[in-house]
């Protein structure tokens, strides 16, 4: 059974993508197409009635597209200061990887930092469509080790190693080790695709 406090961040990110779509004059038949989510399924999100994965919400922001971070933060900005015990975490429910928003949100910069805790052994596998959505990420490993393949290239990283790439296809991560890896993500976005193609 799930706690008050995971139905109450579902209900959160439900509301924020029904509001984001809306916001976009998108049906639920259109992000449907954009995303590759059924519609049944984005409406069960979009009512709090479904605990979204990591490969789901990665689709669903693929198509509005936008940064995941954008369903954990609220609308406005909080300054240029965000004290940890204010960052937002979401845990993963199908692989159980922790997600932290490190950077202050509604600060207006493309630029963000994200914290991962990837438990050993779990394996992520995110496949949104990003046709037209440029996404520059560099993903530094603090503690552990991590396999990322991207399409049919294959990257292991060591800790202290730094990846850059473009994000423009499936990834995987994956934590072939027997402690928790964790890493943080830098990445940067193009704007909107939405506010050209919509």
């Amino acid at each position: 059974m799930e706690s008050p406090e995971t139905l109450e961040l579902d209900a959160r990110i439900g509301r924020r993508i029904k509001a984001m779509r809306q916001s976009r004059d998108l049906t639920l038949d259109d992000l449907a197409e954009r995303s590759g989510v059924s519609r049944a399924m984005i409406s069960r999100v979009e009512r709090g009635e479904s605990s979204p994965t990591a490969a789901l919400l990665d689709r669903l922001c693929a198509g509005l597209g936008i940064l995941i971070s954008a369903l954990f933060h609220e609308e406005r900005g909080s300054g240029p200061f965000a004290a940890r015990a204010d960052q937002p975490i979401w845990v993963d429910p199908a692989s159980g990887y922790l997600r932290r928003s490190v950077s202050p949100p509604g600060t207006g910069s493309r630029l963000e930092i994200v914290e991962v805790e990837m438990p050993a052994g779990a394996r992520v596998l995110l496949e949104g469509p990003r046709a037209g959505f440029r996404l520059d990420q560099q993903i530094w490993l603090l503690e552990g080790e991590l396999v990322l393949s991207l399409g049919e290239k294959e990257q292991r990283l060591a800790a202290g190693d730094c990846l850059a790439m473009l994000l423009d296809g499936p990834i995987s991560f994956h934590n072939p080790g027997t402690v928790p890896a964790r890493y943080a993500v830098v990445l940067t976005a193009a704007d909107e695709w939405n506010r050209t193609r919509v």
